[in-house]
């Protein structure tokens, strides 16, 4: 599974046994008073940062015994300098394989979680539906770290019997709470996309879902510090408009025709386990969507990423180009351009997109 990386391991050890060759070789030739020795612990601390316990005990070993031949060939063994200089080798190769070896638990146990992430990405993030009736859908998520698949960030769709139900969110936060928090809003949003009769009822159902503390039970230190932003569509089959709630969320944005057209709402509501905080009603707000238009969903993690300059990512400049690609393809040039906005062509933030194309 790691052959890719393994290989261009194996070929950093020509690194230390080349240093141990040369220092041995220099060391032998240098006048009596010059003491070249000190510099082969290098060999084992260099191989320790990228091989295993067992290769960085073997450069270790290797540089001791080149120690001992240059300390044979000098003067002998027993010489106190040479004595020295073969005491501190060995401590040195001994305290730097065992980094190795903690090292290397680190990376198995690294490896363990992203495959943890990546089996929970599969449960909580359910790759949607590439047609659900009138609608061509495509969705990616990208992850602001090396090790993990899966974040805070979500979406998900549901058919009802008058259309399509969807919501993007982003849960404040990192790490397995924020997963669990992200679990929550999606399981209670597929329980009942089929159930509640319009969409402020279905946000009402999320915001009771995700109610930090229901019973008065929960710790205080929590109750306000976990909120979600969402935004809630439906979009009917029969008509060609869109509902929209947004709580807290950055709004989605409309490509028609060349245009990108931000569907602002004028009354949103609160984030989601706000709403004691902050009381609004609930009103879904409605827009055009004909046929041949597209609806791009996104999370923050999209519009605050920067560039080397500091200047956010320039998200409807950018898609305005693009309109007329279809989803899929709206997506896998979205994410390029994304990233090669980006520094190191890694995000600080997780990212959501969902692209959804009318078709008739």
């Amino acid at each position: 599974m790691n052959h890719g990386r393994r290989e261009p391991r194996k070929a950093l050890l020509v690194v230390p046994f080349g240093l141990i060759a040369l220092v041995t070789v220099v060391d032998v030739l240098a006048p009596p008073y010059v003491h070249l020795g000190p510099f082969l612990a290098v060999a084992p601390a260099i191989t320790a940062s990228f091989a295993g316990p067992r290769t960085t005990g073997l450069v270790g070993a290797v540089a001791v015994l080149a120690q001992a031949v240059v300390a044979a060939s000098r003067t002998t063994l027993t010489d106190l300098n040479h004595t020295l200089q073969l005491t501190a080798l060995i401590m040195v190769s001994v305290f730097v394989t065992l980094f190795a070896h903690l090292r290397e638990v680190h990376e198995e146990q690294l490896s363990r979680l992203r495959s943890v992430a990546e089996a929970a990405q599969q449960v909580v993030l359910r790759p949607l539906r590439d047609r659900m009736g009138p609608l061509h859908l495509a969705s990616v998520y990208l992850a602001a770290e090396a090790e993990a698949q899966i974040g805070g960030d979500l979406y998900a769709a549901a058919r009802t019997a008058h259309g399509t139900r969807l919501i993007i969110g982003d849960v404040r936060g990192k790490g397995l709470e924020a997963v669990g928090d992200a679990a929550l809003v999606l399981g209670a949003f597929r329980a009942a996309a089929h159930q509640e009769s319009d969409l402020p009822s279905l946000v009402a159902y999320l915001e009771g879902a995700v109610d930090p503390d229901p019973d008065g039970s929960d710790d205080h230190a929590r109750v306000g510090e976990s909120f979600t932003t969402a935004a809630v569509l439906d979009i009917p089959d029969g008509e060609m408009t869109l509902e929209v709630i947004s709580c807290g969320h950055p709004p989605p944005l409309l490509l028609r025709d060349g245009r990108v057209i931000p569907l602002q709402v004028d009354h949103p509501a609160p984030p989601l386990g706000l709403s004691d905080f902050v009381p609004s009603g609930l009103s879904a707000q409605t827009f055009p969507f004909e046929p041949g238009d597209t609806v791009l969903l996104y999370t923050d993690g999209v519009i605050e990423a920067r560039d080397r300059a500091g200047t956010f990512y320039p998200l409807p400049d950018r898609i305005r180009t693009w309109s007329a690609q279809d989803p899929h393809t709206l997506l896998r040039t979205l994410c390029q351009d994304l990233l090669a906005h980006t520094p190191s062509g890694r995000l600080v933030d997780d990212a959501a997109l969902v692209a959804i194309e009318r078709l008739a």
